[in-house]
């Protein structure tokens, strides 16, 4: 098992893991001092794009190969931390940011440092008061300390950070959607090229990267990119928090090594399926992803391995559903979320994310015909065309396509289940 990365402080101190005193106590910000006196920002990026960091918050993207897309020489540009987490079943960044608020701000601060951003906005979901609140904390006492300013701890970098708290909506979890919001606007996702880190917040270059991301970029200087990148698997180097809940005995937030398999990561975090049972489907990376059954179980939680099998590990939370379940009743509960938390920008995800929403409905009530099943995989279709993963899409954002996500994996691997909900011919003709 690999070493801790993220959550050894808040298992060492469970008490006090959020205060300044418990940060400085367990090596807290000796990572920026090391930045910022041994190290020149090229250094630090080079140490980050050496450990092969991949951002947590559901792409994947190489972080350092991300941060290299900043044009050279302009300026202002801004390092935006994105914490609207609103994913269905994701609940990790809310633990980083409420036990381990100084971790955060720490691999802020020095992310900063290595991109040359002046500003940091920590966009922090709005529901989360308790998250909000220590991040505040955290950054005013982070500031009274010297590790915030406009000469951090005396080597001339200066930075502030600022504590947003985010509008209420799903939504503005998108990079983009949430850099309008942050602006002051509706938060609607907004077309690219040109990308963030070209035009991005106030159209100024901006670095949008995950709560969970950075909060890793503390221990990457401090140990160096080589001894990341040595955990975890070649293209899915390190630790990650992974979010487990559903028909398990111990759900709860976990930091495993990267390329553990499902199987094990279920049996021994887990503690295996409730009453005994047996996995019959699970979400391996979030509500955007598609699902997968039993065959998968011995498949390596990396990102590569998900990739080869058409889902993702996504935003790190993964359902568990055992054989009692049938698929149809979850997937309409999800697909009732996406339909609600559309932002209405585009006709396709708008208009026909309620169609999906009531097709579903309709057979889970016991309404439905045998053409519905190929109704849902014709409307999916026209939002995502092609109905795969990585999805096409007919919409700006991926919105659309994620609500599509449950219905064809799930049609594919368990169409008996909507069958069964199906009434009879005789019953149907009955009704009409």
């Amino acid at each position: 098992m690999a070493d801790l990365v993220l959550t050894k402080r808040m298992i060492e101190r469970p008490d006090d893991s959020w205060t300044i005193v418990a940060y400085e106590e367990t090596g807290g910000y000796a990572a920026l001092r090391q930045a910022l006196g041994d190290m020149s920002p090229e250094q630090v990026h080079e140490e980050v794009k050496a450990s092969g960091l991949r951002g947590r918050g559901g792409a994947g993207f190489p972080t350092g190969v991300k941060w290299g897309f900043l044009p050279e020489g302009e300026f202002p540009r801004y390092l935006v931390v994105n914490g609207d987490e609103g994913e269905p079943g994701t609940f990790k960044d809310r633990m980083l940011m409420e036990r381990d608020p100084h971790q955060l701000v720490e691999g802020a601060v020095i992310s900063a440092y290595a991109i040359g951003a002046e500003h940091v906005f920590i966009y922090c979901r709005g529901e989360l008061r308790n998250a909000y609140e220590r991040l505040c904390r955290a950054v005013a006492e982070a500031q009274e300390k010297g590790y915030i300013g406009s000469s951090v701890l005396g080597s001339g970098f200066g930075v502030r950070v600022t504590v947003h708290r985010a509008a209420g909506a799903y939504i503005c979890g998108e990079e983009t959607a949430l850099l309008t919001s942050l602006e002051g606007y509706r938060g609607w996702p907004r077309l690219k090229p040109p990308f963030p880190a070209v035009k991005g917040l106030y159209a100024s270059p901006t670095i949008v990267n995950n709560i969970e991301t950075l909060s890793n970029v503390p221990w990457i200087v401090r140990n160096g990119g080589a001894a990341y990148a040595a955990m975890g698997t070649e293209k899915s180097p390190g630790t990650r928090l992974f979010c487990l809940s559903g028909h398990v005995n111990r759900p709860g937030n976990y930091e495993i090594e990267l390329g553990t398999p499902f199987r094990e990561f279920f049996d021994r975090w887990g503690q295996g399926v409730r009453d005994g049972g047996r996995v019959k489907a699970f979400i391996p990376g979030g509500a955007s992803a598609p699902w997968l059954d039993s065959s998968s179980l011995d498949l390596p939680m990396a990102m590569e391995a998900l990739d080869s099998v058409g889902s993702m590990l996504g935003s790190g939370a993964i359902v568990v559903m055992d054989e009692t379940t049938n698929v149809v009743r979850p997937v309409w509960n999800l697909v009732h979320f996406f339909a609600h938390e559309s932002c209405g920008q585009c006709t396709p995800c708008r208009e026909g994310t309620h169609w999906l929403e009531d097709i579903l409905e309709r057979i889970v009530e016991g309404r439905g015909r045998r053409a519905d099943l190929d109704l849902l995989l014709d409307v999916a279709d026209n939002i995502s065309p092609g109905l795969g993963w990585p999805p096409a899409q007919t919409t700006i954002c991926v919105l659309g396509p994620s609500a599509c996500a449950p219905i064809w994996s799930t049609l594919h691997l368990f169409r008996d289940d909507y069958e069964a909900l199906l009434p009879a011919e005789s019953e149907v003709a009955a009704g009409a």
